[in-house]
């Protein structure tokens, strides 16, 4: 959803003493952007200013290191032996993921490592806090309010609780999409009607895979870094040194 141009207005900030003023100016504009009031009012109800999220927007360190320590970080080595165990245990949906999408067990299951521990770990932040912290934050202020956007858009379908717990810039579920990724690439791998990144794997690894899709994967191709396919992974994070995990984890699992 694009914002109104009147969101311009908005005062952001660069510490928490204007943050209530903003929320209460949000919320008189974002009716006129198509949010129903009622879905307003009932996902701010518990907002407020995250010193977390801001902490670790300020402090993004891990992506500073070499691959090799990158991997160590991160267990490459148990997301690797894991993934493979994923792999056989999960191989039904894994291969009809792929039929649909064209992109193979490996990726998914490293990305799938690599952001949650396969589910495990999601975030404790609450995710409509952290994205309007983020919205109000002066840093990137137009990106967050257009994922904040999408996040009053998932609450009024019904596929984000108010309540939600995620990362700390508001990334949802066990592949940690932001608001507008589910919004833009949110499949529905279990057939329930619903996207539901949090519980349900199948819906997860589906939006990964139609992520993927969208930033132009090839069925077939390769994906290591020069091939066809790295390219979607690259849309998948900014930092160079998590693409190549992904594309290193990725083989191993695929045994490549």
């Amino acid at each position: 959803m694009a914002a109104n141009p009147a969101l311009a207005a908005l005062q952001c900030g660069n510490d928490s003493s204007g943050f209530a003023r903003w929320v209460d100016e949000f919320k008189r504009v974002a009716p006129a952007n198509g949010i129903n009031p009622s879905v307003v009012e009932r996902a701010f109800a518990n907002v407020s200013y995250n010193r977390a999220t801001i902490s670790a927007d300020r402090g993004q360190k891990s992506f500073k290191l070499s691959f090799e320590e990158f991997l160590k970080k991160r267990g490459g080595a148990a997301i690797v032996s894991r993934g493979k165990t994923m792999k056989k245990n999960q191989a039904q949906l894994l291969a009809s993921i792929e039929r649909r999408y064209g992109v193979p067990a490996g990726p998914l299951l490293a990305i799938w490592g690599m952001e949650t521990g396969f589910g495990n770990f999601m975030g404790d932040q609450h995710t409509l806090s952290a994205v309007a912290t983020l919205a109000y934050d002066c840093r990137r202020s137009a990106y967050f309010t257009e994922q904040l956007y999408a996040a009053l858009q998932l609450v009024a379908r019904g596929d984000l609780s108010v309540n939600a717990r995620g990362a700390a810039h508001g990334e949802i579920g066990q592949t940690q999409f932001l608001p507008l990724n589910v919004i833009r690439y949110g499949a529905d791998g279990d057939g329930d009607g619903h996207v539901d990144m949090v519980r349900s794997r199948a819906d997860a690894l589906a939006s990964t895979a139609n992520f993927l899709k969208g930033h132009g994967w090839r069925p077939g191709a390769g994906y290591q870094p020069g091939e066809p396919n790295f390219v979607a992974i690259q849309g998948w994070n900014a930092a160079s040194v998590y693409q190549r995990a992904i594309a290193y984890l990725g083989a191993q699992i695929d045994g490549k």
